[in-house]
């Protein structure tokens, strides 16, 4: 255990901008844009500006799954925003979510465009626009929307908590580590026991609730999230390891993966999509220079 300091905290909080890990760079107490530039638009009516991180992946999951039923409306152009630069503070991506936070969709296919941000919304957007991976109406929509949202209410616990804690904090600290491990051991549990009775999270159909929670939760199991899965016994959740690897063999998820990857092996990096042709010819281990 690292020996820790006791903190007391100041009446009034400021900000310290030195503190705060290994993104401290990007954080800060405000929201608005902190430079003026707009963002790209490419020529499908889905413009989306994004990373692929558990929330990007989302989302380009979701797009390559409605490409792959042959959707040909949901033709995409995927435009990267490095949050490590704070491309997410530009007056464009500001204007397409006050948040800035990725992914941010624009919606160009009708008369007015229609911005669309946080993750879900945006599946939900999808989903209704192209009439699938949500049931139209009744129980089985609910229990769709009921783990959409289960997702997103556990994740920051799963993110903000436990990874920050134990991967990126500039110290290791054993009352937050096991405070968040606790809490993601107990979100496991609730998706295992959900999963020992469905093949998929809402029942017997694949939907955006698999989408949202596999990006997240799939993943963490399969060992891609923070290094963690031995340090969680992620094997140990024998129903969402079954479901985990199946979703992680479909081909759209697994093109859906690589789409605004900035990281691991750069056949698996397409940092930006604007053609479905791109997989094969744009993946960054095509365009970087061979070593001498």
């Amino acid at each position: 255990m690292t020996d820790q300091s006791q903190y007391d905290p100041p009446k009034v909080w400021t900000w310290d901008s030195e503190s705060g890990g290994q993104f401290a760079n990007i954080n800060r107490p405000i929201a608005g844009a902190t430079h003026d530039k707009d963002l790209p638009v490419g020529k499908h009516p889905l413009q989306l500006y994004s990373l692929a991180t558990p929330n990007g992946v989302k989302v380009t999951v979701m797009l390559e799954e409605l490409l792959a039923l042959g959707h040909e409306g949901a033709e995409y152009d995927a435009w990267l925003i490095k949050i490590g630069d704070g491309d997410q503070f530009s007056s464009g991506f500001v204007g397409a979510n006050p948040n800035s936070k990725i992914p941010a969709l624009w919606d160009r296919s009708g008369d007015t465009p229609v911005r669309v941000f946080e993750s879900a919304s945006i599946l939900f957007h999808l989903a209704e626009k192209f009439g699938a991976f949500l049931p139209e109406s009744g129980p089985e929509r609910t229990e769709v929307m009921n783990w959409v949202f289960w997702q997103m209410g556990s994740a920051p616990y799963l993110g903000g908590g436990f990874g920050h804690f134990y991967a990126y904090a500039p110290e290791k600290m054993e009352y937050p580590i096991n405070r968040f491990t606790m809490e993601t051991k107990r979100q496991l549990d609730v998706l295992d026991r959900q999963l020992a009775e469905n093949t998929y999270v809402a029942g017997e159909d694949y939907t955006i609730a698999d989408m949202a929670i596999w990006a997240w939760y799939g993943q963490l199991v399969l060992g891609r999230l923070y290094s963690a899965a031995e340090f969680l016994d992620a094997e140990s959740y024998k129903h969402v390891m079954r479901w985990a690897k199946a979703i992680d063999e479909r081909p759209a998820v697994k093109r859906g993966r690589m789409v605004n990857r900035t990281f691991g092996e750069p056949e698996t990096q397409l940092h930006e999509r604007h053609d479905a042709s791109d997989f094969e010819t744009r993946t960054q281990d095509k365009l970087e220079p061979a070593a001498e």
